[in-house]
């Protein structure tokens, strides 16, 4: 059976998963993360109708870190941790159960319609967006069957911004991953075509 080959496009979506992951675990350890980084990740998200892939990232400096993950995770390097991995599969496998679900993919739209006109008159990194987004992803991702369990510290766990722009981020990959499975990505190519997979990563 001949498999379609994977292109660089996919590697760029698939990066932004990678990237957005990284992100959480960082958010989760340390209780930060730039507003750059979050505002990257808030903006490709709210991009409902990009013209191309480059078009969502802005730049390949806004997937940087991703891209090194994802380099990390296919060449079985020890730098993408553990918690990285688990938070990419985690985001995979709900990306995967939206694409068949009609009613909170209508749900999911309409609600970052609307955050996306808020971030206009804001900013999208503003508390209010990001609230906003948050709580989006409550009333619909985090109500299917499986979850995506953080860990980290504790003390920066239970604050409610930090809380806040976690579910930004997970959404944020979730954007990605839901571009990963519509520009044809699939599971073989990392499994079975990991050389091609690393020969189509776009350099900077």
């Amino acid at each position: 059976m001949l498999f379609s080959q994977p292109t660089s496009d996919q590697a760029i979506a698939l990066a932004g998963v990678f990237h957005c992951a990284e992100l959480v675990d960082k958010l989760a350890h340390n209780g930060y993360v730039s507003e750059l980084q979050l505002g990257q990740a808030m903006t490709a998200l709210l991009n409902q109708n990009p013209q191309s892939v480059m078009d969502l990232y802005g730049d390949l400096d806004n997937v940087e870190l991703g891209m090194t993950s994802l380099r990390a995770a296919i060449e079985q390097d020890t730098k993408t941790t553990t918690n990285v991995m688990r938070y990419v599969i985690g985001i995979m496998y709900l990306a995967r159960k939206l694409t068949s679900d009609k009613k909170r993919l209508t749900d999911i739209g309409e609600g970052i319609e609307i955050a996306g006109r808020q971030a206009e008159v804001f900013t999208p990194m503003h508390d209010n967006v990001v609230a906003n987004i948050a709580s989006l992803y409550s009333n619909t991702i985090s109500t299917l069957p499986s979850r995506i369990k953080v860990r980290g510290n504790p003390l920066y766990l239970k604050q409610t911004a930090v809380a806040q722009r976690t579910r930004c981020l997970l959404f944020s990959g979730i954007r990605s991953a839901f571009l990963w499975h519509q520009l044809g990505g699939k599971r073989r190519h990392l499994l079975w075509q990991r050389k091609l997979f690393i020969s189509v990563m776009p350099e900077k």
